[in-house]
């Protein structure tokens, strides 16, 4: 039986217990293999322009990989067939190609361990968190996907591709080929209003990218599991971290009945959950673990 602790740990805190008792890479291995994952992806992009090594050729919203593979931002395609545009093939495949590996892998995988805005709002999160910042304004969680709707809607009417206009990922991607620009002000509107306005404010509330790749990974295969309940000493250390918290209730504090697998789209695949747990609560798994019925998911 594990003790429950009387009072959850501060936020400032979040992981120290994870330090303490498994040690600093348990507590940071999955952050860390994010970073070198994104990092990569954006020395993959510099290679060309820097050392004539073209690994990806392009950006994130459409580029080439070894100048063979087409990879596609599926929210950009989608707004090219709404202008009424049919794109080229090789867009479309690019898109497929993209839907397919995201589809199968894990849900919302492409914001954890690709997207470069990542790095800038889990900075945010954690300065909030050391400098103690716990007033929020509050935004409905299903306001991304009104967005994503809007935009797909004004691309039609406009006949523009809407979105391109402001994308805060396509222009942290420029910052790094070209340096920094004119662009960089719509990263540091994402940093300041995660860090001021809305905790976990545009990956949680308003990332319409992230709205297209939750509804693409929905049935995704990896999924994070709780592996016993009964473990949780309600440290809270999880929550204080996780970008998504509310998909943790269901599965960690629900009834018996409950699934124990985190099944929600909104889930971005990060696993801090795993890294700051000390008790081992949570674990990467298949969706198919536990018996669930997949027919009623």
């Amino acid at each position: 039986m594990v003790e429950v602790k009387t009072t959850p740990n501060r936020p400032q805190d979040a992981g120290l217990e994870a330090r303490q008792k498994l040690g600093w890479w348990r507590a940071y291995r999955f952050l860390i293999l994010r970073r070198l994952s994104q990092l990569a992806i954006i020395a993959m992009f510099l290679s060309g322009p820097f050392w004539n090594v073209w690994v990806l050729k392009g950006n994130y919203s459409a580029s080439l990989l070894f100048d063979v593979i087409p990879l596609t931002d599926p929210l950009i395609t989608a707004e090219s067939l709404a202008t009424g545009y049919l794109p080229e093939w090789s867009t479309i495949l690019g898109a497929l190609i993209i839907i397919a590996f995201y589809a199968l892998v894990a849900t919302k995988a492409f914001c954890s361990w690709v997207c470069p805005m990542n790095m800038v709002t889990d900075a945010a999160a954690w300065l909030r968190r050391k400098l103690g910042i716990r007033q929020s304004a509050k935004l409905p969680r299903g306001l991304r996907y009104a967005i994503l709707a809007m935009i797909l809607v004004g691309s039609a009417i406009s006949g523009t591709l809407l979105w391109e206009w402001i994308n805060p990922v396509a222009a942290l991607g420029r910052v790094f080929v070209f340096g920094l620009g004119a662009t960089l002000w719509l990263v540091a509107i994402v940093f300041f209003f995660d860090l001021l306005v809305v905790e976990h404010g545009w990956c949680g509330h308003l990332c319409p990218i992230g709205a297209t790749y939750a509804l693409i990974g929905r049935k995704a295969l990896i999924k994070v599991n709780v592996v016993d309940r009964n473990r949780c000493d309600r440290c809270m250390d999880c929550y204080n971290v996780c970008p998504e918290p509310q998909v943790l209730r269901l599965p960690l504090h629900g009834k018996p009945e409950d699934s124990q697998i985190v099944l929600s789209q909104d889930c971005i695949s990060c696993g801090r959950c795993i890294d700051v747990c000390p008790e081992k609560v949570f674990a990467f798994g298949s969706r198919f673990e536990k018996g669930i019925d997949v027919k009623n998911i």
